[in-house]
């Protein structure tokens, strides 16, 4: 399958006279970590024309990107002229770039983007960041990291200049989260209001907001005030109290909108959340937001793409009973905003999808501030890295079936001992981790979500981590309850029936979904709720059929709960008295992200 606007010969990224905005770079953003973590010369081959055209056809005066047309024939062009010329799709370029010299050392990179930068201070005065379209203004946080990560490198005095400039030109994320988030965050979108001056007091466009999330703690590597920090933890608390999902994301299609379990979530809200969690945690070390990480990752991002990759959703919803062609409650409610595609929706779905895993990939491991690695996101991995005071390669391998399991092990490899401290992270739902090194127990003290096993390390050493993950519920839209136990969330296992319809795919329900759930059996989830673990983990574990855990508990259908214009229609207020001619019937709940049909929060009855 093929999507000609972004791999055909006429890209404006190639030189050609077609699309020359986003979806380029968002694809190229995605495949070229991914071709270098695997090694594959094939999908290098495809990434690297792209960078090698824009560094090779980088204007004299420092501009990056597809040639702006000079004079267009039509007002089509026109509206392709400005996309061309505009800020924002150049954001996504460098970061493709800056990705490649991390990969390469391609000293083009930093001669090219230091040219780039020195443009920007010449135009932004006058053609600033949301100039050419709102987009720049809203998303210039992932400008300004390569503009710093850059200066680390060079450290070029006009860097600094530049940075001030693009954040005064930045959509004030720090002062809206801290002074006036509890009203930006909630309330009726209202579209005229996107390029207004000073519209901080309306809801945020879903992928804005996202991307935004990072931005208070971007421009604080140049201010170190705290209030950054708490800008953004606010943030996150007005998001879940307003907006909040079962998920870890929030209800935005495209506005934010509300908390009913039926308002849907883009992916790309899901990726670049992702992106934007990561450099939150790269910046400031704090582990609550790899809590949040993993989240997202493993229940949101995890359902709402295809087994092959191929077709995805564009919204997702968290109660989902059928995914068909239909109009929606959304704030963007054309009717194919739910159904799997390859182009379905918005096309940028399609090409920003595949950076989310390579990103994750990428921030599996850091180096720490002392000279040690730092886990982050486990997951079955292997880092090499250069560690302690004399910079000894060390290489650790990581074995887990995490998140589906347990049980973390890592097996260290180095040619002679060598001294380093090895951070774990203890996820904040884990109450009693447990740590063995080389089979001799260790309780070194939990210091902002991580402990220090600071020691010399030899070839054939091992630390065996286990992180019990306990059932716990929580209350979301009209009391519903929702299950989550360590990093996945639960939905109710909902039998599928595929249809395709030629351009997209609708699911429907083969099993009913209208349960309530026992309100008296909450008090106790471990006695009324069990988990069953299957004997291996597949390969591809996010699916119905491969799901590696289900609970088993009891549930109460409720004739009048249906389904209103194909969706689960408004959840019952719980807890509400049992039907009389109801009774209790064995139901499976699964990790979300193996669901594509499902009940997340449930109604309860006494």
């Amino acid at each position: 399958m093929l999507y000609p606007e972004v791999v055909g010969p006429r890209n404006g990224w190639l030189g050609g006279d077609g699309d020359g905005w986003e979806r380029g770079p968002y694809w190229i953003d995605g495949l070229l970590p991914l071709a270098h973590l695997l090694g594959d010369e094939q999908l290098l081959k495809k990434a690297e024309r792209w960078v090698e055209w824009t560094l090779i056809h980088q204007r004299a005066d420092g501009y990056l990107g597809p040639i702006p047309f000079k004079e267009p024939p039509t007002p089509e062009a026109g509206l392709q002229r400005g996309k061309r010329r505009d800020w924002w799709p150049k954001m996504v370029m460098l970061k493709v770039l800056q990705q490649h010299y991390m990969a390469t050392g391609d000293q083009r990179v930093i001669d090219a983007l230091t040219r780039y930068f020195q443009f920007q201070l010449r135009e932004l005065p006058t053609t600033p960041l949301g100039h050419w379209t709102f987009w720049g203004n809203r998303r210039g946080a992932d400008n300004l990291l390569v503009v710093y990560w850059l200066y680390n490198i060079t450290g070029e005095p006009f860097l600094l200049e530049l940075g001030e400039l693009i954040h005064e030109q930045t959509h004030p994320y720090t002062r809206i989260f801290l002074e006036r988030g509890d009203i930006a965050l909630h309330g009726p979108f209202n579209e005229k209001q996107w390029t207004a001056k000073d519209a901080t007091a309306y809801p945020f466009h879903c992928v804005n907001l996202a991307q935004g999330m990072k931005a208070p703690i971007i421009y604080s590597q140049r201010d170190a005030s705290p209030k950054y920090l708490r800008a953004v933890r606010k943030a996150f608390d007005d998001l879940k109290e307003l907006h909040g999902q079962p998920h870890g994301l929030f209800g935005g299609d495209e506005a934010l909108h509300g908390r009913q379990l039926t308002r849907g979530s883009e992916l790309c809200t899901a990726t670049e959340m992702m992106f934007s969690l990561e450099k939150i945690i790269e910046i400031t070390g704090e582990m609550e937001f790899a809590d949040r990480l993993e989240l997202i990752a493993f229940n949101v991002l995890a359902s709402q793409i295809n087994d092959d990759c191929l077709t995805r959703q564009y919204f997702q919803l968290a109660n989902q009973v059928k995914v068909t062609h239909a109009t929606r409650n959304f704030y963007n409610n054309e009717p194919d905003r739910l159904v799997f595609g390859l182009l379905s929706g918005y096309p940028c779905c399609t090409c920003n999808l595949n950076q989310a895993w390579p990103k994750l990939t990428q921030h599996t491991w850091m180096a720490s501030a002392d000279g040690g690695l730092a886990t982050v996101v486990y997951a079955p991995s292997r880092v090499t890295a250069r560690v302690g005071k004399n910079q000894r390669q060390v290489t650790v391998t990581e074995i887990t079936d995490y998140p589906f399991r347990d049980l973390v092990r890592f097996e260290v490899d180095a040619d002679d001992p060598v001294q380093f401290p090895l951070h774990l992270r203890i996820p904040g739902w884990c109450e009693t981790p447990q740590i063995r090194v080389n089979g001799e127990l260790t309780e070194p003290p939990v210091q902002n979500g991580a402990v220090i096993l600071d020691r010399t390390w030899s070839s054939g050493d091992a630390v065996n981590l286990r992180l019990p993950m306990k059932l716990k519920d929580s209350r979301w839209h009209e009391n519903s309850v929702g299950f989550q136990r360590g990093p996945l969330v639960y939905a109710l296992k909902i039998e599928e029936h595929w249809q395709d319809k030629g351009d997209y795919l609708e699911v429907f329900p083969e099993s009913p979904w209208n349960y309530a759930l026992i309100e008296d059996s909450l008090a106790d989830l471990s006695e009324n709720f069990r988990v069953v673990e299957t004997v291996t983990v597949a390969a591809n574990p996010w699916n119905l059929k491969n799901a590696p855990l289900k609970i088993q508990t009891q549930g109460i259908r409720l004739s009048e709960w249906t389904t209103y214009k194909d969706d689960a229609g408004p959840i019952p207020w719980g807890p509400q008295p049992r039907p009389p001619d109801a009774n209790p019937e064995p139901i499976t709940l699964i990790p979300f992200g193996c669901t594509t049909l499902r009940i997340s929060a449930f109604p309860t009855v006494h």
